[in-house]
């Protein structure tokens, strides 16, 4: 299968996560036949059990499945005046009904038309009627007054059919229950394996989150915990005992989900995923029953800096949200003079809401809206913004 070739993002999306020049020119001077999905080419679609592929030829677009092209497409213009057009279906997978294999390839398809086509909010789609009526019953596209489809690239990024790989909590029924003081629902429990992935364009690696073993991932939780450069702010350091009773603890603990992070594979970061109402945060403002909040540990050096950042950090935002759609907030609780982890915050839509003290730091609340999230696209962080100053000297003021 041939690897997929990442490509520029718009100037604005790119920004924050430009790469160095040199591979810049690189990927410039690439060729463009093949081209990611941002979403995930393959993308990993749980119901098939295996990758779809997306390829561009000469403005064309085919979607494959086990190397056996699904479907074929054409885009037209860029921005807001995009078209994706269905150009014919071709072979089916034998597991799965026909009708279900086209719309996850279109769903694939949709995905890698929005990059294509500059990042809009809405294209024009011209498809069978079939697979129209199948998009526009995922939420992904509507009809205009005028009768036109138009698909919103914020309703097909809250469709887990690309990304997610487990079934999700929201699936699971809602009954309260009292558990140390706190009024708050059942949390279901803990899958196992990999649960979501998402192809990086602007790293050409494949971004993946997985529920972290105890004992398959002890070694290296201990020598990431031992860095200094975590133990700064983690405060865990330890020998393998402390770090073995660490992991099962979050293992064990139903409010909780442990996590590896991995690019193509190799890991590089330890995650806690948490229900807010219950842990510790849920005490200092008025928590809701599904928001979610984390921890993160990025224990490789080779993947720390920005480029990484954004990848990793609205890819996990992603994963919360999609994992249940009843979470409608995200919080955090950095230390408050960890000015480099806030200015990630900003930059990726979250809110500071206010400063407060736990009992071992200096915390600032910070807060995502799922409306924001996916409203304005923050899949892909926004460049910095530019000071009043520096842009009246820009403009020779």
């Amino acid at each position: 299968m041939t690897p997929p070739i990442p490509f520029p993002l718009s100037p604005e999306a790119a920004a924050p996560c430009a790469p160095p020049e040199q591979e810049a020119s690189e990927m410039t001077a690439a060729t463009d036949d093949t081209r990611a999905a941002s979403g995930g080419a393959p993308a990993p679609c749980r119901a098939l059990g295996r990758p779809l592929v997306t390829r561009w030829a000469d403005g064309r677009l085919t979607v494959s499945l086990d190397d056996h092209p699904i479907q074929r497409w054409r885009l037209l213009g860029d921005g807001g005046d995009a078209t994706l057009t269905f150009d014919g279906g071709a072979d089916a997978a034998a597991s799965i009904t026909a009708a279900e294999v086209q719309r996850l390839a279109a769903l694939a398809a949709l995905d890698a038309a929005f990059v294509r086509a500059d990042g809009p909010a809405t294209l024009r789609l011209l498809a069978p009627d079939a697979l129209a009526e199948a998009l526009r019953g995922d939420g992904v596209a509507v009809e205009d007054a005028g009768g036109g489809l138009w698909a919103s690239v914020g309703m097909l990024f809250q469709r887990p059919d690309l990304w997610l790989l487990a079934a999700g909590s929201g699936g699971y029924p809602q009954t309260h229950v009292l558990s140390n003081g706190r009024y708050h629902p059942r949390r279901p429990p803990k899958p196992q394996g990999t649960l979501y992935a998402r192809h990086i364009p602007w790293l050409g690696q494949t971004l993946s989150f997985r529920v972290a073993d105890p004992v398959r991932d002890l070694e290296r939780f201990h020598r990431w915990q031992n860095d200094p450069r975590v133990a700064a702010f983690w405060q865990e350091t330890g020998d393998l005992d402390h770090h073995r009773a660490y992991l099962d603890a979050q293992t064990s603990d139903p409010h909780t989900m442990p996590l590896i992070a991995s690019l193509d594979g190799a890991p590089f970061g330890y995650f806690e995923v948490y229900w807010a109402k219950e842990n510790r945060i849920g005490a200092y403002y008025d928590a809701q029953d599904y928001d979610r909040g984390w921890h993160v540990l990025i224990g490789e050096e080779r993947v720390r800096g920005r480029a990484h950042v954004c990848a990793w950090l609205p890819s996990l935002v992603h994963f919360m949200f999609l994992d249940d759609p009843r979470t409608q907030r995200i919080v955090g609780e950095p230390r408050a003079d960890h000015h480099q982890q806030i200015r990630n915050l900003d930059r990726s839509g979250f809110a500071k809401v206010k400063e407060f003290d736990f009992p071992h730091k200096r915390a600032m609340l910070v807060m995502l809206l799922r409306e924001r999230y996916f409203a304005d696209r923050l899949w892909v962080p926004r460049a910095d913004p530019v000071p009043a100053s520096a842009a009246v000297s820009r403009q020779g003021g």
